[in-house]
């Protein structure tokens, strides 16, 4: 159980980082936004796959009832982390992918995650 709310929190990271990159012209940052995140696991016990939303804000992801904190930079670099779980990768244009580790149970999980722009 604890390895999906990993999951959902890394897909929400994730796709907050994706929100920056939808920003209108007005947003702080270039990447500012909502951002739809999938998540897949390739190693581990983890949840296979999940996706969420994510908020960017001043280049600030959040995400709503997760404990997320992480960044987009202005080059689009995305550094996130969710109750020990860790994504990174990068953002460019309404696009973005990386990767993501973490644990459940104790057990480690691994995978990669993309993300667009809404």
């Amino acid at each position: 159980m604890r390895h999906n709310r990993i999951r959902t929190i890394v897909c929400s990271v994730l796709a907050a980082g994706a929100a920056l990159a939808a920003a209108p012209a007005t947003a702080q940052t270039p990447y500012d936004g909502l951002w739809n995140v999938t998540v897949v696991t390739k190693t581990g016990t983890c949840e296979p796959s999940s996706r969420s939303t994510l908020t960017v804000a001043d280049g600030k992801v959040s995400a709503p009832g997760a404990d997320v904190t992480g960044s987009i930079g202005r080059e689009g670099l995305v550094r996130v982390s969710i109750r020990g779980a860790y994504a990174n990768g990068q953002l460019s244009g309404n696009a973005g992918s990386g990767k993501w580790n973490g644990a459940s149970a104790g057990i480690p999980c691994s995978g990669r995650w993309e993300a667009s722009r809404q």
